[in-house]
């Protein structure tokens, strides 16, 4: 899919600005329903359950949409990413069992595959090869965005005094439905209006095995999995670590909203480490010490150093997404860049399936800690791959 030439980058602006309110939803009613499960009597290992259900749902839609994404527009992927992450959080907050709390949080996953997979696929048709990285890299700014705002809110609406944990918690469920909500009002004119193409060699469908043989597309999406399994483990289990830690709900959400704003900080300066160090070298060096410290946080360490360690990993962290999303259009075969994508977002979930539930089994046998060892060997496996390089570009 070449790139549209619109009328300026207004367009961006709004999409980061959507994606801020979506993810800042989904990154507040993530903490929010480790928190209620709590209260409804959920040990680590349902935490685990949890947290993989979120992901289920979309491991089976993601290619369906992107190959419909491919060959169709991106922007009603949008609205319909929004719904359903407004509806999951608010029907969350509502439920009275872990069995619906699981069910609920594959919604709102779902939803979240939707925006994410229609607001990449824009990204990628609406920018030239040039300006790839340094607009997936302001794209993914709105992510870290929602990741800073959504973990301070949930921590300032959730207490444990008094046993009103399932209180608050579902109410901090309810307010990041409405958050969510006030995402529809910039999601006006995102999309450039593109002549229709005719039929060609472009235009057939390119076999998902063909795509995942393609040099550079499944270091691509391993890159993903592990920086977003770090991610994602940190939102769901840092909770969990402070429960037993003595760390207080909102001392944890200013935690997690530090790895965010790292993150943010990362990804502003990117195109200059970019010119200094060079892709490869950036990847691999930001992918190896994101592994030791996460594994530095299975360490009993004080508040202050705890900090400190979020700080370092969440500005190693904000490498990783842009990267591999302009690794993966760029290695994709023409006319495939949509359903590329997907299979990224699909490794993404699978991760974020599996790593949850081997979080909640490994931290069962051997601490709450011990899951973010397991993240720092998925990291370290992502910086050997990213030291290989992405190969030579697919031409365009």
């Amino acid at each position: 899919m070449a790139a549209t030439n619109g009328p300026g980058r207004g367009w961006l602006l709004r999409l980061v600005i959507a994606f801020a309110f979506a993810q800042g939803a989904v990154s507040m009613a993530r903490p929010a329903v480790s928190y209620r499960a709590l209260s409804l009597g959920a040990d680590e290992r349902a935490i685990g359950v949890i947290a993989g259900v979120y992901a289920l749902l979309p491991l089976f839609a993601a290619v369906p949409l992107g190959r419909r994404t491919d060959h169709g527009r991106c922007a009603p992927l949008l609205p319909l990413g929004v719904a359903l992450i407004s509806g999951g959080c608010a029907l969350s907050g509502l439920a009275g069992s872990l069995p619906e709390m699981a069910a609920w949080s594959g919604v709102m996953g779902l939803g979240h595959l939707c925006f994410v997979i229609g607001a990449q696929s824009i990204v990628a048709r609406q920018s030239a090869p040039a300006e790839q990285d340094r607009n997936f890299g302001h794209f993914t700014i709105g992510a870290a965005l929602g990741q800073l705002i959504g973990p301070i809110a949930a921590g300032c609406v959730i207490s444990g005094r008094d046993g009103a944990m399932d209180r608050t918690s579902a109410l901090a469920l309810l307010v990041a439905a409405a958050v969510a909500a006030v995402s529809f009002a910039s999601l006006r004119r995102i999309e450039h209006r593109a002549p229709a193409r005719p039929a060609g060699p472009s235009a057939r469908k390119v076999p998902v095995g063909s795509i995942l043989r393609t040099r550079g597309v499944p270091a691509g999406i391993f890159i993903s999995l592990a920086v977003l399994s770090a991610t994602d483990i940190l939102t769901a289990y840092l909770p969990v670590v402070g429960e037993h830690r003595g760390i207080a709900p909102a001392t944890v959400g200013l935690l997690l909203s530090l790895r965010a704003a790292a993150t943010i900080a990362c990804r502003l300066v990117m195109t200059p480490m970019l010119r200094i160090l060079g892709r490869t070298a950036l990847l691999t060096t930001t992918c190896l010490l994101a592994a030791l410290l996460c594994a530095g946080i299975a360490l009993p360490l004080p508040v202050w150093a705890l900090a400190v360690l979020l700080a370092v990993l969440g500005f190693c962290l904000g490498v990783g997404q842009p990267l591999s999303m302009t690794t993966v259009v760029r290695a994709a075969p023409a006319g495939s860049r949509s359903t590329a994508l997907a299979l990224r977002l699909t490794g993404n979930r699978l991760g974020q399936v599996a790593a949850p539930a081997s979080a909640g089994l490994i931290a069962g046998f051997a601490g709450t800690a011990a899951p973010f060892v397991m993240l720092g060997a998925l990291l370290l496996g992502a910086a050997g791959l990213g030291a290989r390089g992405e190969g030579p570009r697919t031409a365009r």
